[in-house]
């Protein structure tokens, strides 16, 4: 006879699974879930943050073009101008010729300008902008003749530095100041014996027999290389003819002086390449007597910092295909 068999001794009953089963499962998808909201939240705010900081970055903007030009003449009365070229000229840079020009015009066209000090610390660079900075430097000169125009040179005034300050009035120095490097050169390497050794092979295709030109990776074309110099004569020519015309009676040539050699600050005043001793203070207080200095040097804007900051500069370089000339 059969007993009745009791439904819970059922090994098959759900009653028989381990305990709480539901409940772990249940509280697993409530944690992930509150996991993805956090989660949410965090990116929310992170964007949130962006979104402000954003907003703040071209409310600064705004701000530094409505009223940075401003502040450079509100309450100032009488006095001297300054402008800083530093560092390399080049396009794109704190010593481009933007810059610097925008600065001079600035400086020229306040009311209460007395002169105008271009403060020089370079070792050179382009000669496309360096000749761009004395042009402009010649006509403000013609435009207002009235306010006169000096450069003073802290520890360098080489090459186009010195190009630029050929423009001025006068030229002040310190006695060890570096000065003059009038030449012109162009720089590249050559690497076929390294190729060679290595056992690496150029392909190059161009239409056009020049349009590889000076190659660095292939052997030197004669016809290249004398196409090379003849082009820097030239510009070296128009180095010669532009500081004969600023310096005029006051340079006394010798044959060196347009080799590229560079001088003392000392050495510069005898041979005409500067005036005299001076820094910003000593000009503007004894020479144009005006004690009160007003800085117009453009620096960067905000955006141009926020841009460098995250590598313009190094993409910039780093899509350079070719070395320019420079005033070197």
């Amino acid at each position: 006879m059969m007993e009745n068999e009791n439904p819970s001794d059922k090994p098959n009953d759900i009653s028989a699974a381990p305990a709480g089963w539901e409940r772990s499962l249940l509280e697993k998808l409530a944690f992930e879930n509150l996991k993805e909201q956090r989660r949410r939240r965090r990116w929310s705010i992170f964007f949130k943050l962006i979104n402000c900081a954003w907003i703040g970055v071209v409310l600064l903007i705004v701000w530094n073009w409505q009223h940075g030009d401003m502040e450079k003449s509100v309450g100032v009365g009488p006095h001297t101008a300054l402008v800083q070229l530093e560092g390399a000229i080049g396009p794109g840079g704190e010593a481009s010729a933007e810059k610097v020009v925008a600065g001079l015009t600035a400086a020229f066209d306040d009311k209460n300008t007395k002169g105008v000090v271009l403060l020089i610390n370079s070792p050179g660079g382009s000669p496309v902008q360096s000749g761009i900075i004395n042009d402009e430097m010649v006509r403000l000169r013609g435009k207002h003749p009235t306010i006169p125009l000096y450069v003073v040179v802290e520890d360098m005034c080489a090459s186009g530095g010195y190009y630029v300050a050929a423009a001025a009035d006068k030229i002040f120095v310190d006695k060890a100041s570096i000065v003059g490097s009038i030449g012109v050169r162009m720089d590249g390497f050559g690497f076929t014996e390294l190729m060679k050794k290595v056992g690496v092979e150029r392909r190059l295709l161009t239409a056009g027999e020049n349009k590889g030109f000076l190659d660095p990776f292939m052997p030197e074309e004669p016809k290249q290389v004398e196409h090379a110099r003849g082009m820097l004569e030239e510009i070296h020519q128009q180095f010669i003819d532009v500081v004969r015309k600023g310096r005029g009676k006051r340079l006394k040539e010798t044959p060196d002086m347009f080799s590229g050699l560079f001088w003392s600050g000392a050495k510069s005043i005898e041979l005409g390449l500067a005036d005299g001793y001076g820094t910003v203070q000593s000009v503007a207080r004894d020479v144009i007597k005006a004690d009160e200095i007003q800085d117009f040097t453009q620096g960067e804007n905000i955006a141009e910092r926020f841009a460098k900051r995250f590598g313009a500069d190094v993409m910039s370089g780093a899509t350079s295909k070719v070395d320019g000339v420079h005033w070197r």
